[in-house]
């Protein structure tokens, strides 16, 4: 294919001297074709240059990138998200998915990045995953967010309140769903840990995170077990008895 016009959107200049030095030497299919160093700047260049990807810093002075992505009513270009650590940030570009790169940049992750976002325009029936985070921004009930769960032939977009349960399988996660069907995701539990602990999501044992809404009895016992309104049993084990108590009390 041809080569993938990009632009940075940027508000310091050696964030942006670095990451333009990278693509020219480690990703010869990267052509880029501009720099903005602020939203107002971003949204101009993108409307002039037209680009298939945009390298977004996600905090920026006078608005951040995700203000910058909602000037636009769809968005037709990919995103490759750049952030310093961010709880609020990473939680957001996880659920959907997003493409991103902590700083300070590493050019092994800016290839794998490049690498994915020439399959996703390559391939046709690709998510935006970029569409779904805006959605979810402007969705205030934490439960009717959107996940994206990249499955091994592809993925599939549920909403928070279909997920009853994640259970651990080796580097995989199985999902289980309201409708009573189950999903392996291409995730460790851990991720999905990190990712839903602030969407009413809790880690109950090292094997299994349940969504509390969902949770029809509680057993005690040392740890104690959880029913849940598909019928399944799940252990809590004793040193995340307390994390669950809490988690439920709120």
């Amino acid at each position: 294919m041809d080569k993938i016009k990009a632009i940075i959107v940027e508000d310091e200049e050696a964030s942006r001297v670095t990451l333009r030095n990278y693509l020219e030497k480690h990703c010869p299919t990267v052509e880029l074709l501009g720099e903005a160093k602020n939203i107002n700047e971003g949204y101009d260049l993108i409307n002039l240059k037209k680009p298939q990807l945009v390298f977004l810093d996600v905090e920026m002075p006078f608005g951040n990138a995700f203000d910058l992505l909602e000037k636009f009513d769809s968005l037709n270009f990919e995103v490759v998200f750049v952030t310093a650590f961010s709880k609020y940030a990473l939680e957001a570009l996880n659920l959907s998915a997003s493409n991103y790169l902590l700083k300070p940049v590493s050019i092994d992750e800016l290839v794998d990045a490049v690498k994915k976002v020439k399959q996703q325009i390559s391939d046709k029936n690709s998510v935006h995953t970029s569409n779904i985070l805006l959605e979810n921004l402007a969705i205030e009930n934490r439960q009717s967010k959107k996940m994206v769960l990249p499955m091994l032939d592809g993925f599939e977009v549920v909403t928070l309140n279909e997920i009853i349960r994640c259970d651990a399988n080796d580097n995989l996660t199985d999902i289980y769903l309201t409708d009573r069907t189950k999903r392996t995701v291409c995730r460790t539990l851990k991720f999905y840990e990190e990712t839903l602990s602030d969407y009413d999501f809790v880690r109950v044992h090292k094997s299994h995170i349940v969504n509390i809404n969902f949770v029809k009895q509680y057993k005690k016992g040392k740890g104690g077990e959880v029913i849940l309104s598909d019928g399944s049993y799940v252990r809590v084990s004793p040193t995340r008895k307390k994390d669950f108590l809490d988690k439920f009390s709120q």
